[in-house]
């Protein structure tokens, strides 16, 4: 992104050849004049750096902590997992059915709530 405020360069007019006081401290007051300006703008970069610095280490928190929610979760959908595993594999097969009119009557009541919004 290229900045522009306050920059107005303008070249010295050519003059004849041969060493002038005077446009000796013109050159050294637009050098000064520059490094003035190149300060202010280093200033502005470096307060850019700090405030995206911030931002990358505010977004890595925020990673973390949704990678430590997608743990937790993994273990409570495996708990859970195995537990159904585990009734299925007993000999009560009524149990599944129960389970599925369960499931399929939670589905049903959530598409009438869905619907009737």
């Amino acid at each position: 992104m290229r900045r522009t405020q306050g920059y107005s360069y303008q070249p010295l007019p050519q003059q004849a050849p041969g060493p002038s006081n005077a446009s000796h401290d013109a050159l050294e007051e637009e050098n000064e004049r520059m490094a003035e300006e190149l300060k202010g703008k280093i200033g502005a970069l470096k307060s850019l750096t700090i405030d995206i610095g911030n931002e990358v280490r505010y977004q890595d928190r925020l990673l973390r902590g949704i990678d430590e929610d997608m743990d937790r979760t993994g273990g409570f959908m495996s708990n859970t997992i195995n537990r159904v595993v585990r009734l299925g594999k007993g000999g009560h097969r009524n149990y599944m059915c129960y389970m599925f009119l369960f499931v399929m009557a939670v589905f049903f009541v959530l598409y009438l709530i869905l619907k009737l919004r």
